[in-house]
Parts: C-alpha cells; sequence; structure tokens
C-alpha cells in the first residue's frame, strides 16, 4: 500500500510541474520537477520509476484451468499472470507408438487457441496419472464427458496397463515398469521436443510424465532418498523406476536446447542443469525436503527457473484460518513467509491463484506485493542520448538498467531503439541493438530475513551503442524510445518499470531533434499511458 500511495503522488506532483518540448522564449510559471537535462550537447533522461506492480512476460502469478471445468476469467488476460501451466496428457499426443510429431503440434494448438493474441505462453507438463488407483483415482472421469479432461489415467492405447500387488514388497509389472516404458518415453520426449523447443508459445517446460499429476513421486525418480508417499519402504519397480533419471535427463537434455526444463525435486537430476517446479510454499513441513534442497542446488536460478505454486488447502493452513490463497496472504506470517522463499529461491512465477478473488482488495494489495517482487523487474535508471541527430551519421544511445526483481529474465530478447511521432504515436525509425544480453541483468543475492534486503545487491547494468538513421524521415523533433521485443514477430513485449509509457510497449524518454533543434527535451508526465492497464500486447505464431 506504501508503494501505492507513493506512485500516485508522484504522478500527481510531476503530471503537474513536468514540461514539454515548447518554444525556448515561453516562461515556465511552474517550478522545474524536470528529470532530463543537458550536458555538452548530450541528453541525459532518469524517469521516475513505475512502482505499482504489473503484468510482464514469463513471470509472476501463474494460473492453472482444467480445460472445460474451470471456467476462465472475464478480465484481460488475467490481473497480474502471463503464464499458464497446461497439463498435456500422453494419450492426447501420442495415442500409438507409430503417431508422429504432427499430433502433439495439433493437439498443442487446440488447447492453446488465443495464447499470442493475448500475450500469454504456456508452461507445458507432460504427464500420465492424474491420481494413481490405490489413492483413490480412477481410469476415467465419471463426471465430466470433455475428452480434454485431465483427471484418470492417460497411457497410450497400445502399452501394457501396469499391474500392482497388495504386497507392499513385490514389484509391479506394466505401465511405468514394463521393459519397453524407458525406451518408449524417451521417443515421446523426442516428439514434445520437435513441436515445442521452437515454440513461442512455450515459456518453459516442467519435465512431469512421473508419478501422480507429473511431480515425479508414486513412484519417484529415485529409491535412495526420501521415503515414499504410499509405504514406508522403497521397492525397485514398485516405488521407484530403476533408470528413469538418466534416460529422462538425458531425453530432456537432448530434445530442448531452447526451452528451459524443470523437475520436482532437488535431490533428482543432479547431474543435469534443470530448473525447478516447487508445489509447498510457504508450508513448514516441505522445508527440508523442498527449500532447503533448493538451496543447496546454490547458483542454479541464474540459468535455470525456479516456480511452483502455494498448496492453500494443506492442513496446517486451514488450522491458521488459512482456507484459500486469499487467506494465506492475508495472514501475516505466511505472507511473509512466501515474500522472504521468493528472494531467497529467486523464483520466477508462483501458482495457486486461479481460483482467487482479485475483486477483493486486501488480496489484491497483498498480491501485488508478490508479483512486484516475483520473476525480474528491471528498471531503467537513465539514458544518455544526443540532443541533435542527423540522418545517416552515427550517434551513440547509451542506458543503464537495475533488476530489483528477484530473478533473471532467462531468454535474450532484442532490445530495440525507435523515434515515435509524439502526435500520432507512429514509429518514424526503428533498430534492434547488438550488444544486450538482457538474461545477464541479474537482482540480488544473499536475501537477509531480518533486514529484508539482498546483501549482494543487484549491479547496474549499462547498454552502449552506436545506431544510425537509416532512412529519410522529415526533420524535426521525436520521442527516443526503448523497448524489449518478442522474437516471435518481433513486437514489443517486457516493459521497463518505468512511468514512461506508450500502449504497445514501448517506453519514450524524451525528445530528440532530427535534422533540427529542439528547444527542450522533457515529456509530459499526462502524455504517458499506465503500463497495467494496458491491453494490447501480443506475440505472433507462425506455424
Amino acid at each position: 500500500m506504501k508503494d501505492l500511495v507513493k506512485s500516485i503522488a508522484i504522478l500527481l506532483i510531476v503530471s503537474a510541474f513536468a514540461f514539454s518540448c515548447k518554444p525556448i522564449d515561453e516562461p515556465d510559471p511552474t517550478p522545474s520537477l524536470d528529470n532530463t537535462t543537458v550536458k555538452d550537447g548530450v541528453v541525459t533522461v532518469k524517469p521516475f520509476e513505475y512502482y505499482n506492480a504489473f503484468r510482464n512476460p514469463m513471470k509472476g502469478w501463474r494460473e492453472f484451468f482444467g480445460p472445460g471445468v474451470d471456467p476462465k476469467r472475464s478480465e484481460y488476460p488475467y490481473p497480474f499472470g502471463s503464464i499458464i501451466k497446461e497439463y498435456m496428457q500422453w494419450n492426447m499426443m501420442e495415442s500409438v507408438e507409430s503417431d508422429g510429431v504432427d499430433k502433439v503440434i495439433a493437439y498443442s494448438d487446440h488447447r492453446w487457441q488465443g495464447m499470442p493474441e493475448k500475450n500469454i505462453k504456456v508452461i507445458p507438463r507432460p504427464y500420465i496419472v492424474w491420481m494413481e488407483p490405490y489413492e483413490g483415482g480412477y481410469p476415467k472421469n465419471t463426471y465430466n464427458s470433455n475428452p480434454d479432461d485431465l483427471n484418470g489415467w492417460h497411457w497410450p492405447s497400445d502399452f501394457p496397463a501396469e499391474v500392482r500387488s497388495d504386497d507392499n514388497n513385490t514389484p509391479s509389472t506394466g505401465g511405468y515398469f514394463d521393459p519397453t516404458f524407458l525406451d518408449r518415453m524417451k521417443k515421446l520426449v523426442k516428439k514434445l521436443g520437435e513441436a515445442w523447443d521452437n515454440d513461442p508459445r512455450v515459456a518453459y517446460v516442467e519435465m512431469g510424465l512421473i508419478g501422480e499429476w507429473g511431480e515425479h513421486h508414486d513412484p519417484s525418480i529415485r529409491g535412495d532418498m526420501w521415503a515414499p508417499h504410499t509405504q514406508s519402504n522403497h521397492v525397485a519397480g514398485r516405488t521407484w523406476i530403476p533408470g528413469v533419471e538418466k534416460v529422462l535427463g538425458d531425453a530432456f537434455t537432448e530434445a530442448f536446447k531452447n526451452k528451459k526444463v524443470m523437475v520436482r525435486y532437488a535431490y533428482d537430476f543432479q547431474d543435469y542443469n534443470f530448473g525447478y517446479y516447487w508445489d509447498s510454499f510457504a508450508y513448514e513441513g516441505e522445508d527440508e525436503r523442498g527449500f532447503n534442497w533448493y538451496k543447496r542446488r546454490g547458483d542454479f536460478w541464474k540459468d535455470q527457473v525456479m516456480g511452483g505454486e502455494i498448496t492453500w488447502n494443506y492442513w496446517e493452513f486451514q488450522q491458521d484460518g488459512c482456507k484459500s490463497l486469499e487467506g494465506v496472504l492475508a495472514n501475516n506470517k505466511r505472507r511473509q513467509t512466501v515474500i522472504d522463499q521468493v528472494r531467497g529461491l529467486h523464483v520466477n512465477h508462483l501458482g495457486g491463484v486461479t481460483w482467487a478473488k482479485f475483486t477483493d482488495q486486501n488480496f489484491y494489495t497483498n498480491a501485488s506485493t508478490i508479483q512486484k517482487i516475483m520473476g525480474y523487474r528491471f528498471v531503467i535508471k537513465e539514458l544518455n542520448y544526443p540532443e541533435r541527430v542527423e540522418v545517416g551519421q552515427p550517434f551513440e544511445v547509451s542506458f543503464s538498467v537495475l533488476n530489483t526483481g528477484s530473478s533473471p529474465f532467462y531468454y535474450d530478447w532484442p532490445v530495440e531503439i525507435s523515434l515515435i511521432n509524439t502526435d500520432t504515436r507512429d514509429v518514424v525509425w526503428k533498430t534492434t541493438l547488438t550488444s544486450p544480453k538482457i538474461s545477464q541483468w541479474m537482482p540480488g543475492d544473499n536475501w537477509d530475513t531480518s533486514k529484508q534486503s539482498y546483501t549482494v545487491p543487484a549491479e547496474l547494468n549499462t547498454v552502449k551503442e552506436t545506431v544510425k538513421i537509416d532512412k529519410d524521415i522529415p526533420a524535426g523533433q521525436y520521442a527516443i524510445a526503448v523497448a524489449v521485443l518478442d522474437p516471435a514477430g518481433m513486437v514489443p513485449s517486457l516493459r521497463f518499470a518505468v512511468f514512461n509509457y506508450y500502449n504497445g510497449g514501448r517506453h519514450p524518454m524524451g525528445l530528440i531533434g532530427v535534422g533540427a533543434d529542439c528547444p527542450s527535451h522533457g515529456l509530459l508526465m499526462s502524455s504517458f499511458d499506465d503500463i497495467q492497464a494496458d491491453q494490447s500486447l501480443y506475440y505472433v505464431y507462425e506455424k
């Protein structure tokens, strides 16, 4: 709430006193709160930070919907979320072994309709079993005829079913434990890579496949760590699958060269470079198995994704009176634990928000607090450019960015510099820079819970590049703007946390003269649009 009040105050004050490019002999009767200065022909802009939380690609609150069961929100697209978890049934992507990758693509197209138009990306998790029969599951949903329903068991039609003994020490046959399973699964992963590794709709990929909900338990990946969920002792071929760790680790490493892969537990796949999805945030009963083990993996977060969910229906949460995500975040202790775990583990996204009511103002405020720190948050601290340039003549642009969030942005999307006609908002010239590696814009590290700050502060990232206007444009003054483009269509997408913003994804920083002098270089705060309210962003998916 402090951030909200602060941002409103800044907006009101700056709107009253900021000035625009105007004749030099016209007096300015108001005190100057100008954040634009000129020295030796170089304009320096220090934009005001946008203090509120806002939606940004591939970070933040992550939703999940059961196809045909859960109603999707009418809001566009969701209050903060830009990513959706998609559980993908094996039998819907491959019914028999001879099915090709085209079936994976066709089913993905069916499930992911409308994502590019709303600037939403998915995190697919292939899986086989929703719940095992010995835990109350059933082979087919009995109350929903929707063919996309996630409940039940989703083995390919040509694969032998698992046969499980009532004796806890007797190995099973069929299913996960059939002699052909590992090879068959390896072939599926290859198809998934061919379908998804270059699909712009995919943000990250959760490995899934093994265990209930694809969460790598019942059965487990290994039999030498934590006890199984369903009995006290591990039994090879019953509670865990010998050889599956190497097969899956190698298969996903080979299949996904471009997308980040996430696995369930930090003690599995230690010989591989994967991220993680943890479903027990803010729950102390999972601290050792979860939080502590993720911490032991060190700096994995610098190039691999940490995500997960808040499972708000834990019995321990309900004993605290927390019967929903709204309740968990309203509880001071639980909310603070979420904040500390997001910061400490460098969390990129969290689920559990699907059924939350954002119309609840208290929840919206609490969710905003988490959204603001979750994932990356890039703040432009300063931008420099010449006050006048000429068509065809090179000039230098530089700017500095601070990541005040908790994680990096994991892909090197291109950074654009453009010139915008401030009257029409048309882009008259643009170029992409060659030097920025935005995946290297790191947050701070070593979260101190007592001080609520990183003991290793985030470093300032400086971009400096020489560009040239390579097309004829009319002489005059234009807004010089910065944007980060989604490579899928090369359209603006990722936004910086600054007030300087035009709908469509570009950040106009100040006025520049092209073939003409510009008497002043500041932009009116009242001319900017609100980042969070912009519903125009999209990307392009081409088959």
